[in-house]
C-alpha cells in the first residue's frame, strides 16, 4: 500500500485519513510508515506479511497495524467472475500520534484507547463482535462530517481496546528486535532505505537526507551500525527475500527483482553472504523444518 500513502492528501480540517483503496497489488512492495493503519478488506485475497507473520487474507479481514511495522499484501489472481478486475479493495484509516495527545489519552476514559495502541505494536487481526462493530463504523466514516468522524474514530479505538476477540500478527520476539534508535540521522537513513530498497540508490541521495557529505555519512553509519550503508541496504533486501522464499511460491528470479536486485547473480552472491547458503537451499531447508 505504498502507493496509497503517496497519494494521500489529508484534509487540513481533519486529523486522520479515511478512504477506499481500489487497485491491483501485484506490484506491492514491503514497506512501513509512521502512521497507524486500520484496514478492512472488502475484495481480494492472497497472502499478507506483517513483521514476521505470514497469513492468508480474505474479504472481511480487519487488520490494525502499528507505526513502523513492515508489511506487504500479495494478491491471488482475480477469480473469473470478478468483473471489477481489481486484486484488492479495502477501507483504510490512517492516523498518527497527533490525534492521540498525551493530555487526552491519559484521561481514565481513554484507557481502552491506550490499550488499542499497545496492541497495534505487534499488529492484530480483529474477529468476532469487534470485527462487526468496527467494520460497520468504518464503512460509514467516508460519508460523515469531520466532527462526527472524529467522534467515531475514538469509538473505534475504544472498541478495539476493550476487545479480546483478536489474534496477534508479529511475534513478541520480532517486536523486541525491531529496528529502533534514538539517533535521528540513523533513523532517517533507515526509513529512506526501507522505502526505496527496490530502486537504484545513490550515496549522494542518502547524504542529502542527513545533510552530510558522502564520505562522512559512510563513516558515521558504519560506526553506528557496524555495516556500510549498502551492506545494510542488502540486508534489508535479503531479510525480505527470506520471507518470500519461505512463504510464497514466487520463483527465485522474480523474488530477486522484487527485492530490488538488478540481476540474479548479484542476488545469489548477496544471499550467500548473509545466509551462508543459496536461495534454493534456504527454501528447501525451510520447507523441511
Amino acid at each position: 500500500m505504498k502507493e496509497l500513502l503517496e497519494e494521500i492528501k489529508l484534509n487540513p480540517k481533519e486529523s486522520f485519513y479515511i478512504g477506499v483503496f481500489q487497485d491491483h497489488i501485484d506490484k506491492s512492495s514491503w514497506h512501513y510508515h509512521e502512521e497507524f493503519e486500520l484496514s478492512f478488506i472488502t475484495e481480494g485475497s492472497g497472502k499478507r506479511i506483517v513483521g514476521d507473520s505470514v497469513e492468508e487474507f480474505h474479504p472481511g479481514d480487519l487488520i490494525f497495524i502499528g507505526s513502523r511495522i513492515p508489511h506487504v499484501w500479495f494478491s491471488k489472481e482475480s477469480p473469473p467472475r470478478q468483473h471489477s478486475g481489481r486484486t484488492l479493495e479495502s477501507v483504510n484509516m490512517l492516523f498518527n500520534h497527533d490525534i492521540l495527545p498525551d493530555n487526552i489519552t491519559s484521561l481514565p476514559e481513554f484507557s481502552n484507547v491506550r490499550r488499542a495502541i499497545t496492541l497495534s505494536e505487534r499488529g492484530i487481526r480483529l474477529t468476532g463482535d469487534t470485527l462487526n462493530e468496527v467494520s460497520r463504523i468504518m464503512l460509514q466514516l467516508p460519508y460523515l462530517t469531520s466532527l462526527k468522524k472524529l467522534m467515531f474514530f475514538y469509538e473505534i479505538m475504544d472498541h478495539i481496546g476493550k476487545s479480546n476477540s483478536f489474534s496477534y500478527l508479529a511475534s513478541s520476539d520480532y517486536v523486541k528486535s525491531k529496528f529502533d534508535t534514538t539517533n535521528s540521522r540513523i533513523r532517517r537513513i533507515h526509513e529512506f532505505l526501507m522505502k526505496n530498497y527496490q530502486n537504484d540508490i545513490d550515496l549522494h541521495q542518502v547524504a542529502e537526507i542527513v545533510h552530510m557529505v558522502p564520505a562522512s555519512v559512510c563513516r558515521f553509519f558504519k560506526a553506528s551500525t557496524g555495516l556500510t550503508i549498502f551492506e545494510y541496504l542488502n540486508k534489508i533486501k535479503i531479510d525480505y527475500s527470506c520471507k518470500l522464499l519461505l512463504n510464497t511460491d514466487m520463483n527465485i528470479v522474480d523474488i530477486s527483482y522484487d527485492c530490488g536486485f538488478n540481476n540474479l547473480s548479484h542476488f545469489n552472491k548477496q544471499f550467500r553472504k548473509f545466509m551462508r547458503k543459496t536461495p534454493t537451499q534456504f527454501r528447501k531447508l525451510g520447507f523441511t523444518q
